[in-house]
């Protein structure tokens, strides 16, 4: 079995990282490229295997597509392909894929008017899909579970006749990448709204008129990539490490990491030109850290590693997706942290991190085909050697991520079991 040691001999954290744009923002802005090809042109496109797929299918003519570990592309090239007329393509994924329930945003398109068959387990991928116009009108949806059942709605939504509204029920979960796609959609010049709980969206011929003119975006750098260089910051000694490209009004929730990083791990964020600098200060003496990450969830795991190499307790809650992400993501940090003496509680929507036994000798960290467990586990290499298995995992989202990590003067060796 093939893994990785990782292992920083000096504690301290100086350099500059590049690291290409959001994945999130381009897989929203890549499917609006495909609805109106000689209108959008962007820039800085991330690099990352789920963006590649995702690109590679938009534009594929076969008739059965496979997007491997991808449940991004899943739910957006669902919505996608059933609006394509007279397009049939049958839509399929890896064994995890295949695992992960899409019935909500499946049934939301059939109300709609959809041609969609489930092709095995009702409820699960894959799915055949016969496009066809769609006429648009009202549909309510239960916004406490995955926002991308609700985004892949909203992107393709302007091309319904009658336009759509959206009627949120219950607390809405992951409510920043909801709020990316939608100030996306109003930044490309469609009609849009949201008022309390209701999404408004109308046909494209109610739209501005600037939309008709070309538009070049350059997406920014992905924030929960740059979570990493926070937890690294936060576990140095010394660092003063610039990161390229991000800016202040970002689309991105997970720029919240800045503030959480700043009270509870003393990282100080500076905002200049295209780029941000992160620098330690002394750190404080915190009680148990307790953070609500329902609108963040994908930085969690980021979080729990950095406490972990602090020794300081933690409580992080608002964590219900995880359970249903590319693993059970909640499972998966407490058996890894158990190996490095951490004693965890879960529950549906938490994890507690209790208390910290010393570790001894190298652990090799599991990453159940999980780019960010294999991501944030690997920070710990500042403070003592670390093994990840299944390395190569993170090209899912950062396929540069080992290389960069060298760059800061880690030593990164590949080995054998």
């Amino acid at each position: 079995m093939n893994y990785i040691n990782i292992y920083k001999k000096k504690k301290d954290i100086n350099g500059y990282i590049n690291i290409t744009g959001s994945k999130s923002e381009s897989n929203r802005f890549l499917i609006l490229k495909a609805l109106f090809p000689n209108l959008i042109f962007l820039k800085n496109i991330s690099n990352s295997d789920d963006t590649f797929l995702l690109k590679k299918a938009l534009f594929s003519y076969k008739k059965e597509i496979n997007i491997n570990h991808s449940g991004t592309a899943m739910r957006f090239l669902t919505a996608f392909f059933s609006i394509k007329e007279k397009k049939e393509v049958l839509l399929t994924g890896s064994y995890r894929i295949q695992e992960r329930p899409i019935s909500i945003l499946v049934e939301t398109l059939k109300k709609l008017g959809a041609n969609i068959v489930y092709e095995k387990e009702i409820g699960f991928p894959p799915l055949r899909i016969m496009g066809k116009k769609l006429l648009g009108g009202e549909i309510y949806m239960n916004a406490n579970l995955s926002s991308q059942f609700i985004s892949s709605i909203m992107l393709i939504a302007s091309t319904f006749e009658n336009g759509l509204k959206i009627f949120l029920s219950k607390k809405i979960t992951s409510h920043s990448y909801i709020k990316m796609t939608f100030k996306i959609l109003k930044k490309i010049g469609l009609n849009i709204s949201w008022n309390n709980n209701i999404i408004y969206i109308k046909n494209i011929k109610f739209s501005k008129k600037k939309f008709k003119n070309k538009k070049k975006f350059l997406i920014e750098s992905d924030w929960s990539s740059a979570s990493y260089y926070y937890s690294l910051v936060a576990l140095s000694q010394k660092a003063n490490l610039n990161l390229k490209f991000y800016k202040k009004k970002s689309l991105q929730g997970d720029i919240f990491i800045t503030n959480i990083y700043k009270h509870f791990f003393n990282v100080k964020t500076i905002f200049k030109k295209k780029k941000i600098n992160l620098k330690k200060k002394k750190l404080l003496k915190t009680k148990t850290i307790n953070i609500n990450l329902n609108s963040t969830p994908d930085i969690a795991q980021t979080i729990a590693v950095t406490c972990t190499g602090l020794k300081k307790k933690c409580i992080l809650k608002g964590l219900k997706t995880l359970k249903v992400k590319e693993t059970d993501r909640l499972n998966a940090l407490k058996n890894e942290l158990f190996k490095l003496g951490v004693k965890t509680i879960l529950t549906k929507n938490s994890l507690k991190l209790l208390n910290f036994k010393k570790n001894k000798k190298n652990k090799y960290i599991n990453t159940y085909d999980d780019h960010r467990m294999a991501m944030s586990f690997s920070t710990l290499g500042i403070l003592y050697p670390i093994s990840i298995l299944h390395y190569n995992v993170i090209n899912k989202s950062y396929p540069n991520f080992w290389l960069n990590l060298k760059n800061l003067d880690f030593i990164i060796k590949n080995k054998n079991i």
